[in-house]
């Protein structure tokens, strides 16, 4: 603890004093400043003895008592978690475990219960869905009081003021008895009011307490009572279970949730309250002055940066959380417009200090680049600029606060406000940068200076543009950047939707040609508007492709250039010849050849040998163009010049590659004569957009091969295209190339169901925009039916529409005159949507924006030609739309009843998209902990790592995704070091965590829940174990279906622990379905399926099978002998198995023969003896097929190597220390799938 308000809070968390709120901390009779750093108090020391003392009540008190006691009466209530609300977010690790996994004891394997339910058996097509949240029994809140509210007596009258009422409260005790209770200065008592009359008086007797829990205690037992009993239930959950996250998260389904009597929520709702403002002075908070005086704070030493850090971190979450609770309420209709007289779509709001324009064309602003399409990508193009220039963190340089967020069918961008900008007109406010896409243009020295700064990293080319007069200006962003000077004397950006250059593969350029191997794919494609641009990430892939490239050319020629001169080197170097960087273009023919496994191999031969040239050439290069020599000679000069010709830099005399983003930006006039290089320019947008296409698509599938990373769904395939910078927009062209490679069959459908799936959204989108309010349930159950069910839907969606609204429709028709859009239409052209009409839409949609031909025209045809299944698609659009549905079994393939009802549909949440800011300390550390780990140094790699958690926490607080990888890897470290109970108190942490930030049924909590079963296998806690992977199986099969290699993994851990508690028919069905996945997705030959065969084999000869077994012990001996050869280990072991096996196999068919021919008087078979196997045996073979292989060595060979690393780090300079213990076992992990 750091400061006294830390411990302010630990009081009130505890069991005991929660209830407290108004009380001062005192050291001596002195009252200790909340915001006091505990060191810097004088007097405090060992033994000091802190006072707490209950203080006076004002008004602002009393409020906070009030909401802390309703907080205290909910604080198990998962209700919050299901309306979105507060940053609560569901947990059901404690369930599925049946209470904590750290206080269980250890089991003994007979005693374990292991059946799985039918529904994540193999081959189950069953997909409940209430299953996805196993409701415990007791998880209702108990009752503990019928109402509390604030009084309709309020506010006191004057002269009760002066006696010091502060407030009233109306309270319905269990016993049915009603009281009126005053708040003062002094706390809570019962007046003698009535629901009739007003009596302030105290009432005989009165119960005068200072907290408001006290009063209730004394005039209610049943209060008392269920209080203690909720105090103790809240006090047995984890405290990740309770604390809040820092965005919310919303649940796509739910169950009926009763809807309470609740006064502050109400107050809250009306009086549009947005968040924090009742704790600051002067009410509503200056986002923007928040947001950028947290980026000006000191940053020079790691406390500093940490402060820093913390600060804009916890400034950012509540502006996204403010900015959410403003575009709900302007979509729904509860803030006035800045402009009211406009029409609804140009209508701009304000709204907590808060900026929020919608996603329309306004005043045909992107007519030439496609109209409102264009409008409404534009702030996610913004969005992504303010992320790259908020990572570059410049100083002196300013973005807004951005948050773009998605709700009803409209987009809502919500902007911090630049001081002055609402006081000026936009001509005279724009100092830098164009207001009409290039006409007008200015300039700034100031802004040049700041964006060519930034341009250096972000890869950005200072460039001239002319402007209307035909005078050249100089600029270094797009011409749409505007540069605006505030009136705090800060120089802002805003409008970055041009930040990166153009995606020439996505415009129709009528001067300019592309590739023919571009054109080949079909390229180029007319996008629905002109705003495509590349992605940072591609940026930085292609410039890095082009320096390597650079480097080899320049030490290739260097190479030829020593030869001439020294006959020795000669021959050095005739022995390791290096290739000239042309061989990147033979290599893109390798590329596209990525379906056999032999190919995969010599790939990876390849990416070895071309690293070590990589290496060797970037030394020769280093070492000519070292500061040590004073002058190039000519010749040297001239072999740069040609290296920088070849990679088409900007520079001769160096390697220099920019982007120029407004060089095919529509309505632009570049000076040619200020910039000669304006071809080049060209050229290179037109390279890059082709090395997305050549090199990092095919690059994306070669890397999928292996399955190290198999993205579930949408979300995570999304995720593995951008990080390699390949937009969604090419998802039509990946998916295609998909289909032609069998092992990817899997990732195939996930990506035809992404494609559905985000065009649904477009459509919805629009559908949802001529919806009016009072059907909006109606309509959305409507368009799932068209969506999920295959026959004809007879019914009239309108029937279901309240009699009395048809009625007042007329009316309202008739009054409104020109009707709001945001309100939603009077047409109900929504209900002429029919299946039919849905999927040619679909179609149509899926061509025009993706390229993409769609072989199916329903549901049915789409889930069994693509391989999908409804319930995944169900949580797809749910989870892309914000819809949230109940919580039931639906019967998805109904053909003769419709799907979804109007009371099926419980909400529609907001879809938000922010930046996230990052603790680099935090990050540096990890990252050269994870190195660390992969050179063997475990024990420095896992004070690197726990450095890294404390540093998180520091920064963002208990809960963040990033934390949760963190608690991951530690745990596995844990693991590998031996420390198994540790391991799996961090793992529990790890999904935990990862359940309330990323998502229950996220793919990442899935991997967090197989890691935990295994981490509990090793705590001799079995059944615990199986709970664990019947839950990831369980999700797994929601989230993907059964066609997965995550699910050969789940299925070999859950046969594997069956196999220990002898249940054998059940472990075979599970390790039959591994072995059948494990030979479509790794090839038959592959070791993977060796092992699987292993097991099958084993399982088998457990039954008593040994005609069974052999036959699969002998393919597993076919591979190893094939792959690994006659004398390794593995082979050895497999020979010996058949031999055992094959002499079981005699002794049983000579008893056989024996009872057939009615020898020795035996007449049945003795029963089989089986030795199940040791724990130890089982936990062994689990680490191999989970990736983690302990390597014996000896302790002489630790030292060898530890003196070899000892001298290599002398000559390195970094001495660093090394571990120091003399185990008999070093122990590395391989191939941790992060």
């Amino acid at each position: 603890m750091e400061l006294v308000q830390e411990i302010h809070q630990l009081l009130m968390d505890r069991e005991d004093t929660c209830h407290r709120t108004c009380f001062s901390l005192q050291l001596d009779g002195n009252s200790l400043d909340n915001f006091a750093e505990l060191k810097n108090i004088e007097g405090l020391k060992e033994g000091s003895l802190i006072r707490v003392v209950e203080e006076p009540y004002t008004m602002r008190e009393a409020r906070i008592h009030i909401r802390h006691v309703r907080d205290l009466l909910k604080s198990i209530d998962p209700v919050d978690a299901y309306n979105g609300m507060e940053c609560n977010s569901l947990s059901f690790l404690n369930t599925v475990t049946q209470g904590d996994i750290m206080e269980k004891k250890r089991m003994r394997p007979e005693s374990v219960d292991c059946t799985p339910p039918d529904y994540i058996m193999p081959d189950s097509k069953d997909r409940p869905l209430t299953a996805l949240q196993p409701q415990l029994k007791d998880q209702k809140s108990p009752q503990c009081v019928k109402v509390l509210t604030t009084s309709a007596w309020n506010p006191p009258p004057g002269y009760r003021k002066l006696h010091g009422d502060l407030m009233y409260l109306y309270v319905v005790t269990l016993e049915e008895k009603h009281y009126h209770i005053s708040a003062c200065s002094k706390g809570f008592y019962i007046n003698q009011s009535t629901a009739e009359d007003f009596n302030p008086k105290p009432a005989s007797p009165s119960h005068l307490c200072h907290s408001l829990i006290d009063l209730l205690n004394q005039i209610s037992p049943s209060f008392k009572r269920n209080f203690a009993a909720l105090q103790k239930k809240r006090s047995q959950r984890h405290p990740f279970e309770r604390v809040s996250t820092p965005y919310q998260l919303y649940a796509w389904c739910a169950p009926t949730i009763e809807h309470n009597i609740d006064a502050i929520r109400a107050e809250d709702s009306l009086s549009l309250k947005l968040g924090y403002e009742e704790h600051i002075p002067g009410q509503t908070r200056d986002w923007n002055e928040e947001l950028q005086t947290t980026r000006e704070l000191a940053r020079k030493t790691l406390p500093e940066r940490l402060l820093r850090e913390r600060a804009i971190f916890k400034v950012h979450s509540d502006f996204v959380a403010a900015a959410t609770r403003g575009a709900m309420a302007v979509i729904d209709g509860n803030v006035m417009a800045i402009n009211p007289g406009e029409e609804a779509k140009m209508q701009m709001f304000i709204c907590n200090n808060i900026f929020f324009s919608l996603g329309f064309d306004v005043r045909d602003h992107y007519k030439e680049l496609g109209g409102d399409a264009a409008a409404f990508v534009a702030p996610r193009n913004d969005l992504q600029g303010v992320r790259v220039y908020s990572a570059v963190d410049l100083p002196g340089l300013y973005t807004l606060g951005t948050v773009v967020i998605d709700y009803r069918g409209y987009r809502v961008t919500a902007q911090s406000i630049i001081p002055g900008i609402l006081e000026r007109d936009q001509e005279q406010t724009v100092v830098y940068g164009s207001i009409d896409f290039g006409k007008t243009v200015l300039s700034h020295p100031k802004y040049l200076d700041l964006l060519n700064k930034a341009g250096q990293q972000l890869k950005i080319l200072p460039h001239h543009v002319l402007n209307d007069k035909d005078e050249a200006i100089e600029l270094c962003s797009s011409v749409e950047c505007k540069g605006i000077i505030g009136n705090d004397g800060r120089h802002y950006i805003l409008d970055l939707l041009r930040t990166f250059p153009p995606d020439v593969n996505f415009l129709k350029l009528d001067e300019e040609e592309l590739s023919k191997e571009v054109q080949a794919h079909g390229f180029p494609i007319e996008h629905k508007h002109k705003l495509c641009c590349l992605r940072q990430e591609l940026i930085d892939s292609f410039v890095e492709a082009r320096y390597m490239m650079f480097i080899k050319y320049a030490a290739y020629h260097l190479q030829q250039l020593n030869l001439k001169k020294s006959i020795n080197q000669q021959k050095a170097l005739e022995e390791k010849p290096i290739e000239t960087a042309d061989k990147g273009k033979d290599n893109k023919e390798d590329e596209k050849e990525i379906s056999k496994d032999e190919e995969k191999e010599k790939n990876e031969r390849e990416d070895r040998k071309s690293q070590m040239e990589d290496d060797e050439a970037k030394k020769i290069v280093e070492s000519i163009t070292d500061g040590t020599k004073i002058e190039l000679e000519e010749s040297t000069k001239n072999i740069v010049k040609t290296a920088s010709i070849a990679v088409g830099s900007l520079k001769d005399a160096e390697f220099d590659i920019r982007f120029n983003p407004d060089v095919y930006s529509p309505g632009i006039r570049h000076a040619e004569n200020l910039d000669p290089l304006l071809p080049k320019q060209r050229q290179l947008v037109k390279d890059a957009a082709e090395f997305l296409l050549t090199v990092q698509i095919p690059t994306f599938i070669r890397d999928c091969l292996d399955h190290s990373t198999a993205p579930m769904d949408g979300a995570t395939l999304s995720e593995a295209m951008h990080n390699r910078g390949i937009n969604i927009r090419y998802l039509g062209k990946v998916t295609n190339l998909l289909a032609k490679v069998k092992q990817l069959e899997y990732l195939h459908s996930i990506a035809v169901g992404e494609l559905i799936l985000r065009s649904a959204k477009h459509i919805f989108t629009s559908y949802l925009q001529s919806c009016e309010m009072m059907n909006l349930s109606v309509a959305v159950a409507h368009f799932l039916n068209c969506f999920f069910y295959s026959g004809i839907i007879l019914t009239n969606p309108l029937q279901n529409v309240d009699e009395f609204q048809s009625k007042t429709n007329k009316k309202r028709n008739k009054r409104r005159g020109r009707a709001n859009p945001l309100m939603g239409n009077e047409n109900n052209e929504w209900a002429n949507l029919t299946v039919k009409s849905l999927w040619n839409q679909l179609k149509q949609e899926l061509k025009s924006y993706y390229d993409y031909d769609l072989n199916s025209s329903d549901v049915d045809t789409v889930v069994e030609t693509y391989g999908l299944q409804k319930i995944s698609l169900l949580r797809g659009f749910c989870l892309k739309t914000g819809i949230q549905i109940l919580l039931r079994d639906y019967n998805l393939d109904s053909k003769n009843k419709l799907i979804f009802y109007e009371e099926d549909i419980l909400n529609i949440f907001p879809i938000v998209k922010h930046i996230n800011p990052r603790a680099t300390d935090a990050y540096n550390f990890y990252t050269t902990g994870q190195n660390k780990i992969q050179q063997g140094y475990l024990k420095d790699g896992y004070e690197l790592i726990s450095e890294a958690l404390n540093l998180l926490n520091n920064v963002y607080g208990a809960m963040h995704p990033e934390i949760a990888q963190c608690l991951r890897m530690i745990a596995r470290l844990n693991y590998i070091m031996g420390e198994h109970a540790e391991a799996m108190a961090y793992q529990q942490k790890a999904v935990l965590m990862s359940e309330r930030v990323n998502g229950i049924d996220h793919p990442y909590t899935i991997t967090e829940y197989a890691h935990l079963a295994l981490y509990c296998f090793a705590n001799s806690q079995v059944s615990t174990a199986l709970k664990l992977l019947y839950r990831a199986r369980y999700l797994a099969v929601i989230v993907c279906g059964e066609n997965h290699p995550e699910v050969a993994l789940l299925d070999s851990n859950i046969s594997l622990i069956l196999h220990a508690v002898g249940e054998y028919e059940l472990s075979l069905r599970f390790l039959e379905k591994a072995l059948a996945l494990n030979i479509k997705y790794y090839g038959a030959k592959s070791l993977k399926v060796a092992v699987s065969y292993h097991l099958v084999a084993r399982t088998q000869s457990c039954m008593g099978n040994f005609r069974l077994a052999l036959n699969n012990e002998k393919e597993a001996f076919t591979i190893y002998k094939t792959q690994l050869g006659e004398n390794h280990e593995k082979t050895k072991e497999s020979s010996e198995c058949l031999k055992h096996l094959t002499q079981q196999a005699v002794v049983l068919q000579k008893k056989m023969n024996e009872i057939y021919t009615g020898k020795n008087g035996v007449s049945s078979l003795p029963p089989i003896q089986i030795q199940p196997p040791s724990m130890g045996s089982v936990l062994d073979m689990l680490n191999v097929i989970n990736g983690i292989l302990f390597v014996q060595i000896s302790s002489e060979d630790i030292e060898t190597f530890k003196a070899e690393m000892e001298k290599r780090q002398q000559n390195d300079g970094s001495a660093t220390e090394l571990e120091d213990e003399n185990e008999s076992k070093a122990k590395m992990e391989v191939n941790d799938k992060q």
